[in-house]
């Protein structure tokens, strides 16, 4: 180990020096480009300065004038050719014609003779003939380096023109002036102090220089460089901080050795620690069982043991029934008790070679390996139903649960542990669909299923947001004189190229997938435009609990209402009393925040499950509608027809008006009118139909004719 340890300070000492080298040369890099940029900077400077100097010279309308008109070649010389002396702006001045034949030359204040091919050179007459042959459009001046007999310069060229851009002579009569600011000694120093570069030169287009910005002509020829000293402040730096860096090396040397020392004693210590928190990591703490992560691992042993001894492996995946109920009945406390409850026993069934795990909330799976794992998990599964299907006695509590089981199996481990859960979690489910207190074994027909459902919902969806749901009306008769009173709303879809689905199919899945609430106000929403060539007749339309629990569910209510102009008292949503139940005070909110928008609330399926007197005298409903199953009754018995009177009465002492859903016979009408129901609903009446049926409907008479016993 202390070979070791002097390997990687060896390595560690050569990877910080490469490091501090390697920092140097890119503090020096960096300090190189940054004066590199300057250099640029300073020419691309120099230049623009000159060619916006020519701008003012050359867009000037007393030059036009006195070039043009008055043809003042002395005006010129002084305001053009004298100005080049002591100017920092430009130091030679020329004026050609458009033939490119001076008018007017000046170096440094001083005439010129006629002779110019020390300045006016091939390169400055690439620059000449590009203004030369510029459009109307474009700005007819240029700019650029060039040599000339002085050294590099720049060069500036512009036509003469008054400021507006106007000119009032022929193309062979314009002039254009020339302007040159050479790069002397003075002005290379002059850039030095203004952009901080030490020893900034001009040299030569042959200088071997690395340190360098090359001067190109218009050509891109290349016709000297600006050079610089470089300051190299990595190498300085580095040579400060190496002896740091040397003493840091031995620090840590000593600090290595003395960590080998102490390293042994703790190592046993972490061991032991590393593994006590793996298996805490692996454990529900709540149960002591298992958790995810150690099913997982769990299984993965199992799987390698399957396929190296040729074995199947089987997982039970287990879902409580009851469990949310004993919660919110008796808190949280006491369903933590029932939890170890229910584990204490799920271990003494499974026994101690099986993998037994808790995934969270109510869930638990067992897993283990076997020849005949079929029948063993069967026999295993039938043997859970029967002991969570016996009472829990929790102290003084006694607590009735049971379970819903999915059963998946990996032939000789050929199935991944994910894949196996995933499989029993689907026939779990399946399990509690079908009635729940049972097994089911994983089919791979569910996942057809499965996909079929997903499939559903895009589809869904998709007509949701192309607004493809149709709405149908159901005919509701006064069952005075069966007359029409009002219609209730019914989503229909057309499944595009499958054909309608019946609402038995795609209602729950808008329940399950969120899809309820766009799909309640599309129908809420048609319904009420509907309504509007209705003015007689009252609308009821179906909320689900998922609707019911959104909290802008009032709101949307507000805006279909406003947006349609549908009176608010014409409109009776109808619920039932599952949310009701489960969330008392919050749904006892939101009916107030209903009526305060004038609407009518009926409580739906009255009869059909834990309908009490105190829910209907807590919530106060507008209306209650009597569940089909209470009218299939009626003519069955006696005692039927007294049970339905019985509830009508309760209803009508309570102030409340009832609706008789499900009339299919104009002897359970008949009865129902009797009771005392006040509004008719059913086959007898009519079907759910479109809007045109509605129209004839309301013109018609009575949608039955019955004696009136009234």
């Amino acid at each position: 180990m202390l070979l070791i340890f002097a390997a990687v300070m060896i390595c560690v000492s050569a990877m910080v020096f490469t490091a501090l080298d390697r920092v140097g040369h890119y503090a020096n890099q960096l300090d190189e480009n940054r004066s590199r940029e300057a250099v640029s900077g300073a020419l691309q400077t120099f230049g623009e300065q000159l060619a916006a100097t020519l701008h003012d010279y050359a867009a000037w309308d007393d030059a036009a004038e006195n070039t043009y008109v008055r043809e003042d070649i002395s005006w010129l010389d002084r305001n053009f050719g004298e100005m080049s002396a002591d100017n920092q702006l430009f130091d030679v001045a020329l004026i050609l014609d458009h033939s490119g034949q001076p008018v007017s030359a000046y170096s440094d204040g001083e005439r010129m003779q006629p002779e110019l091919t020390g300045f006016v050179t091939p390169d400055v007459w690439t620059l000449f003939d590009k203004v030369r042959r510029m459009q109307a459009d474009e700005l007819p001046e240029a700019s650029s380096f060039v040599s000339t007999s002085k050294g590099v310069a720049a060069v500036a060229i512009g036509l003469i023109r008054a400021k507006s851009g106007e000119l009032s002579v022929a193309a062979e009569e314009t002039r254009y002036v020339l302007f040159f600011r050479h790069l002397s000694a003075t002005t290379v120093e002059r850039l030095a102090r203004a952009y901080v570069l030490p020893g900034l030169s001009l040299i030569p287009p042959s200088g071997q220089i690395s340190h360098v910005v090359p001067i190109l002509s218009p050509t891109n020829a290349v016709i000297g460089g600006l050079s610089w000293v470089p300051r190299s402040p990595g190498d300085t730096s580095l040579a400060q901080v190496r002896p740091l860096v040397w003493c840091a090396v031995a620090m840590i040397a000593i600090y290595m050795l003395l960590l080998f020392v102490s390293g042994n004693q703790a190592l046993a210590r972490l061991s032991a620690e590393e593994a006590t928190a793996l298996r805490l990591a692996m454990t529900d703490r709540l149960s002591g069982l298992a958790n995810r992560s150690g099913l997982f691992a769990g299984l993965r042993d199992l799987v390698i043991k399957a396929q190296s001894e040729g074995k199947d492996v089987a997982l039970l995946y287990l879902d409580l029934d009851g469990f949310k109920e004993v919660n919110d009945a008796y808190g949280h406390a006491t369903g933590d008790v029932l939890i170890r409850s229910v584990s204490a026993g799920l271990r003494v069934l499974a026994g101690e070679e099986r993998v037994l795990s808790r995934l969270g909330g109510d869930e638990f799976a067992i897993a283990f390996v076997g020849f005949d794992v079929h029948k063993t998990a069967a026999e295993l599964a039938e043997r859970v139903l029967d002991f969570l299907g016996e009472p829990l006695t929790m102290g003084e509590r006694v607590a009735v649960i049971g379970c819903s089981i999915g059963l998946s199996v990996s032939r000789r481990g050929l199935v991944p542990s994910e894949e196996l859960i995933r499989r029993a979690d689907m026939a779990m489910y399946r399990s509690k669909e079908e009635g729940r207190g049972r097994w089911t074994l994983y089919d791979p027909s569910m996942d057809e299923e499965r996909e079929e459902r997903n499939l559903l919902e895009l589809d869904l969806r998709a007509a949701i947001d192309a607004e493809e749901i149709t709405v149908v009306y159901q005919p509701i008769a006064d069952s005075r004189n069966f007359r029409l009173y009002g219609v209730e709303a019914l989503a229909r879809w057309n499944r595009k190229d499958h054909g309608p689905v019946s609402p038995d199919v795609f209602i729950p899945i808008a329940e399950s997938t969120g899809l309820i609430d766009l799909l309640g106000l599309c129908v809420l929403r048609t319904a009420c435009t509907t309504l509007k060539a209705w003015p007689d007749l009252a609308l009821s339309v179906n909320v689900s609990p998922g609707q019911f629990r959104d909290p802008a569910f009032v709101s949307r209510v507000g805006k279909v209402l406003e947006e349609t102009g549908i009176e608010p008292s014409r409109l009776t949503l109808e619920l039932t009393e599952t949310y009701f139940i489960q969330n008392p005070q919050r749904a006892r909110k939101t009916l107030d925040l209903l009526r305060e928008t004038g609407v009518k609330i009926a409580l739906d399926d009255f009869g059909s499950g834990f309908s009490s007197v105190g829910y209907l005298r807590q919530f106060g409903f507008d209306r209650i509608k009597l569940d089909r199953s209470l009218v299939e009754s009626v003519g069955e018995s006696s005692r039927a027809v007294e049970m339905l009177r019985a509830t009508v009465a309760l209803a009508r002492s309570l102030d409340m008006p009832v609706t008789a859903e499900g009339v299919e016979s104009e002897a359970q009408a008949l009865a129902l009118r009797l009771a005392g129901c006040d509004l008719l609903q059913g086959f007898l009446l009519g079907r759910p139909v479109g809007a045109e049926v509605i129209d004839r409907l309301r013109r018609s008479g009575p949608l039955l004719q019955l004696p009136n016993t009234a």
